[in-house]
């Protein structure tokens, strides 16, 4: 089979397609057919060796196909059925083994490119506004990065739960984005600073909760936008890593600092399958809308990497074996 392998950290140009040994499954685990595969930032902390995984390395931690074999022991799926997973390492390729409890069946009316698209972002909005904050329908959230793939389904579910939502963007044209996707108010932080214009917004208070995948750049600000007893979810850093600081900092307002991942809130089957059914029942019904900003072939994976890295995107990349 063909899959992209990183031998060495590095720039976009360490992702290679190669020709390897098509995998076999073992006990618990089921052998899936890709048809497509969503690309997130984690692909590129993995690269880049921000996050350290044993090389070499097939990078893809989302996709979605079909079930070519299922090793012994596995009862969750069948052979011929269309699944879609996250949080497993080495879905850039024409196939992957998979743990078998971490596969969710697609339902009828989803496609493959829109369950890729959906495990990843579309779980990690769910968990965020569920369970690290569960919005109500008085509270305020700050969405960082409002117009990506994450951040308009941040602003979609935030939504739903009756939130007053600020976004932040870049550019005009990701304003528009993030409106349509029902941000009530959009900042443009090239333009404004966003800490004074979440604090003028909201008469001084701040928000309940900051939704930050940025990191580096927007810490600081972001935790001067929370308001008493708030939280600042910090759950990426696509700008770098955050600096030491001083957690007394936190008591001005007794905030609360969390750094979750998807891995937190999807630990067992039970869980992944209700997170998984929510946003699948949501796409069916209309109420959450992808946005999938284009499809690349599997071998262009290191093209989707500079799009990602260069905030060229306003959706969801997929790569296509």
């Amino acid at each position: 089979m063909h899959a992209i392998q990183v031998k060495r950290h590095g720039a976009q140009e360490v992702l290679e397609y190669v020709e390897v040994e098509t995998p076999r499954p073992k006990s618990g685990e089921a052998l899936v057919r890709l048809e497509a595969i969503g690309v997130n930032f984690v692909d590129v902390y993995h690269r880049t060796g921000l996050y350290r995984l044993e090389l070499p390395l097939t990078p893809g931690s989302e996709g979605a196909g079909v079930v070519e074999e299922v090793g012994p022991d596995v009862t969750e799926v069948r052979k011929g059925d269309r699944v879609a997973w996250a949080m497993v390492v080495g879905s850039y390729a024409e196939y992957a083994v998979v743990p078998a409890w971490k596969l969710v069946p697609i339902p009828s009316g989803v496609d493959s490119r829109t369950a890729a698209a959906a495990m990843v972002q579309g779980m990690t909005a769910h968990y965020l506004t569920m369970s690290t904050y569960p919005l109500k329908k008085s509270d305020t959230a700050l969405i960082h990065a409002a117009a990506g793939g994450i951040g308009g389904l941040l602003v979609q579910v935030a939504k739903m739960r009756g939130a007053r939502v600020f976004g932040t963007v870049s550019t005009e044209e990701k304003a528009k984005i993030a409106r349509e996707a029902g941000a009530d108010e959009v900042i443009n932080y090239k333009e404004r600073d966003f800490e004074t214009e979440v604090m003028r917004l909201t008469g001084g208070k701040g928000v309940n909760v900051v939704y930050d995948s940025v990191g580096k750049t927007t810490f600081d600000k972001s935790l001067n936008c929370v308001t008493r007893r708030g939280l600042l979810a910090l759950f990426g850093q696509s700008s770098g890593p955050v600096p030491p600081f001083d957690p007394a900092r936190l008591a001005k307002n007794g905030i609360y600092l969390t750094r979750p991942s998807l891995g937190h809130y999807a630990a067992d089957r039970e869980e992944l399958l209700w997170r998984a059914s929510e946003i699948f029942t949501w796409i069916r019904e209309g109420r959450l809308k992808l946005r999938i900003d284009r499809d690349l072939p599997l071998r262009d994976a290191s093209k989707a990497h500079r799009l990602l890295e260069g905030r060229e995107t306003k959706g969801k990349l997929i790569l296509l074996p």
